[in-house]
């Protein structure tokens, strides 16, 4: 892809986006994470009023007169987004391929906590970390990030997600808004998820295009994993074979909705067709 269309890519998915941030996302965004806990700030000396939990005992006693803690509002959050770039992302049965919609979804995410002053970063994985873009503000930060997903070179092997929390565990120690976007076809340790959610607040994203769970009657096809080179011949008009591919997925999607509850972690399942921003908003709105 060339810097012109690069550029032309970023700025359409940015119109797309901002007005839709704008008019829902980003108010109830702010709405959800305006504060994520209490800081001590000083000591003072107590005033009619204050409430008798925040008394400073220590300080009270040495003084002999009553003195209490005085605490703020956490309020300067960081968003990482963690992005699957196996080869099964590079996928798309309709006007848009997963990785776009990611991008996308990425945007509206970005310019939502760029609109709170938030830092936002990025990490690109597939069977390692391929990319990190440290977290950063402002609107030309949001750009590059959008850039760095459509333009990475999407990698022919399975993705190994258990891998891209254990890197941004270690290298980000602060807790974090952590949204996790894969088509999550290959297999994982859920009790990855259990430690990361123990530290982070994440949000599984579940990306996929409609024929991840349904493959249609086209008679015999030659089925090839892009991520594997495993190549398998099918009777795709054998009824009792299109019904036990859909039952596996959607076992499979059961199976994740399962590991996310029982780690305490958020999940959303998202048809390239959907509106992602509805979601997103009905995941804020619970927050």
């Amino acid at each position: 892809m060339e810097i012109k269309d690069i550029v032309k890519k970023v700025k359409q998915i940015e119109i797309r986006t901002r007005k839709k941030t704008e008019a829902s996302l980003m108010g109830q965004y702010h709405s959800a994470f305006k504060g994520q806990g209490m800081t001590f700030s000083e000591v003072r000396p107590y005033q009619f009023g204050d409430e008798i939990r925040r008394i400073d005992w220590n300080k009270t006693a040495r003084f002999r007169e009553p003195f209490v803690k005085v605490m703020e509002e956490e309020r300067e959050l960081t968003m990482m987004i963690l992005v699957d770039i196996s080869a099964s992302m590079d996928y798309g049965t309709k006007t848009q391929l997963k990785k776009e919609y990611v991008a996308e979804i990425a945007a509206s995410l970005g310019f939502s906590a760029a609109g709170n002053n938030d830092k936002v970063g990025l990490i690109l994985f597939a069977d390692k970390v391929y990319k990190v873009v440290p977290p950063q503000k402002g609107k030309k930060h949001i750009l590059s990030i959008i850039s760095s997903i459509i333009t990475a070179d999407y990698i022919p092997t399975p993705s190994k997600i258990d891998k891209a929390l254990e890197y941004m565990m270690g290298v980000f120690k602060k807790k974090s808004l952590v949204f996790l976007l894969s088509d999550f076809e290959d297999s994982y340790d859920s009790k990855m998820l259990k430690v990361a959610s123990k530290k982070h607040q994440l949000l599984g994203m579940r990306v996929f295009d409609e024929k991840d769970n349904e493959i249609p009657d086209v008679g015999y096809a030659l089925l090839y994993d892009v991520e594997t080179g495993r190549e398998i011949w099918a009777n795709t008009s054998d009824a009792r074979w299109r019904y036990t591919f859909a039952e596996g997925q959607k076992q499979k999607i059961r199976n994740l909705e399962e590991d996310f509850a029982n780690s305490s972690a958020s999940f959303l399942n998202i048809n390239t067709g959907d509106d992602y921003s509805r979601m997103l908003y009905n995941y804020f709105q619970k927050r």
